[in-house]
């Protein structure tokens, strides 16, 4: 995997939503493999500062702060930077803020995505899109297996439902104009469950809000304490989404020897023993803070959310030769060490968030 990822050296790289906390993660990790990266994004919304302004995610970078709704913007982008590899992480991208606002979650995340491959559909110069959406995009009928590629798609509430529309879009877009003549484009998407680590301060996320009830010393409140979701560290997903991109863009060789293969949708989710509850997060995230109290419920208007969640990966690490690294107790203590460290002094951001992304690599297998 790690020649995999060499592959990223020099190529020019766009990544929507850069701003955000799996954006910004993954800009840094693509500068450290050396690619010349482009974001485009809406200015970071964070009460607190995120990854994006803490970890100086914009430097040395050609950061465009624009809105994927306009189709001019977008156009303007494609065609000022010409990019080589888009990853597409702009979105709308909580489900209860998606009930208070469906209307701006279907325009960012439908239309949004239509905006992005139709721009692909006519730059000469992309040779691979990852689109990435969420395990939030089947139809979820709370069972106890996970979810595989195949199953279908769907969604209860208009985040969810945004999503599954996204992949669908994907699926027509790669089927209608990229497979075949004289504009062929590898495009995939990407579906992981609930990703955590340093820099996040998105409101209605589980880890953020601990971390603000631990700082302040108030009990952690829990809307859906029995509730299961696949968590793992945000770089296992990336590290899914970036071998993805370089098997597409054809730099490097797939294990499956079909080269038109990973054009399709895939799951990186967490090994099936990391699907934990809500409850047994906060107990972890508690324990490793050294201190805390749980409340289980915080009287807010509730909402649908699903209550089992897990995926099933088989097909990426059979077919990718993908599979995580981490437990969850390895991505709890990162997190929180993270959060801890940057607490005590803001200028460590940048160098802690490029420590981590070493040390995850340096576990990566070579092949």
């Amino acid at each position: 995997m790690k020649s995999a990822l060499a592959s990223y050296a020099g190529k020019r790289v766009l990544v929507t939503g850069h701003t955000g906390f799996k954006g910004g993660w993954l800009t840094v990790w693509l500068k450290q493999l050396g690619a010349d990266v482009i974001g485009l994004s809406l200015p970071a919304r964070d009460s607190e500062p995120g990854i994006f302004s803490s970890a100086n995610v914009a430097d040395e970078i050609q950061s465009v702060l624009g809105d994927i709704r306009d189709p001019a913007t977008v156009d303007k982008v494609f065609s000022e930077y010409r990019p080589q590899i888009v990853f597409h992480l702009a979105a709308q991208a909580l489900v209860r803020p998606s009930y208070d606002d469906p209307v701006g979650t279907y325009a960012t995340n439908v239309m949004g995505t239509v905006n992005i491959l139709d721009a692909v559909r006519r730059s000469p110069s992309v040779e691979a899109v990852v689109n990435v959406t969420t395990d939030k995009c089947y139809e979820n009928r709370e069972w106890e297996w996970g979810y595989r590629e195949a199953d279908a798609l769907g969604g209860h509430d208009p985040y969810s439902s945004s999503k599954a529309c996204s992949e669908l879009i994907t699926a027509a877009y790669r089927k209608s104009f990229f497979e075949a003549g004289d504009h062929q484009v590898a495009v995939a998407s990407a579906r992981a469950g609930n990703v955590i680590g340093g820099g996040d301060w998105a409101r209605d996320r589980l880890i953020p809000d601990i971390i603000r009830s631990l700082k302040r010393n108030e009990p952690v409140r829990l809307r859906n304490p029995v509730s299961v979701r696949p968590w793992q560290h945000v770089l296992e997903s990336l590290s899914g989404y970036l071998l993805l991109g370089s098997l597409l863009s054809r730099q490097a060789p797939a294990p499956d020897r079909n080269a038109s293969s990973a054009a399709q949708a895939w799951n990186f989710g967490p090994s099936p023993s990391d699907s934990l509850t809500v409850a047994e997060i906060a107990d972890r995230m508690i324990e490793l803070w050294g201190a805390g109290s749980v409340l289980a419920a915080d009287g807010a208007r509730q909402v649908h959310e699903a209550s089992q969640l897990t995926l099933d990966c088989s097909k990426s690490r059979i077919r990718l030769g993908w599979q995580p690294i981490l437990q969850v107790s390895e991505a709890l203590e990162m997190t929180v060490s993270w959060y801890r460290k940057v607490d005590e002094s803001a200028e460590v951001a940048r160098t802690l968030t490029e420590q981590q992304i070493e040390a995850y690599s340096s576990r990566l297998p070579a092949a």
